[in-house]
């Protein structure tokens, strides 16, 4: 039986849920991870995928300036890293130096994959849609990177 109540209670009641890490060059040359909850494929021909992002975040301007990201979906055993990227902002400390973890470049964007990850995917932005504390972007898939290790 379902009953009415409060939207923060309500909108938590959906985790655990799948989570990204995207990941944008800064104006200061630092790729910035940070990790978000809200994140979906948009389109197979051509592929697609949107991630939306707090207007507060330190990633949304580096997202705009460099004009693309990386998504990376993390294992299992990124779950820390996963955790701090979420909880930190790039605005005080490279994140990824901090954490230690384990990059390399991207192949079709200034960026970096996360080495670990089950699977990555280069993405130019496409578009903006500002959704009043939240941007949407929507990014064309350059690229796409799995894990050797299954």
């Amino acid at each position: 039986m379902q009953k009415a109540a409060a939207y923060d209670n309500v909108e938590e009641r959906k985790y655990p849920s799948e989570v990204v890490v995207a990941i944008a060059k800064d104006s200061q040359g630092k790729h910035n991870p940070i990790t978000l909850g809200w994140s979906m494929f948009t389109s197979h021909n051509p592929p697609m995928m949107a991630i939306s992002v707090g207007l507060k975040r330190h990633s949304l301007e580096a997202i705009r300036q460099s004009g693309e990201f990386v998504v990376a979906f993390t294992s299992v055993a990124m779950a820390e890293d996963a955790l701090y990227f979420g909880s930190n902002s790039g605005r005080d400390e490279d994140k990824l130096a901090v954490r230690g973890t384990s990059t390399q470049p991207a192949t079709k964007i200034d960026s970096v994959l996360l080495s670990d990850a089950v699977a990555n995917f280069e993405c130019v932005v496409d578009g903006e849609l500002l959704t009043n504390d939240h941007v949407i972007f929507a990014g064309r898939i350059v690229a796409w990177h799995e894990n050797e290790d299954p």
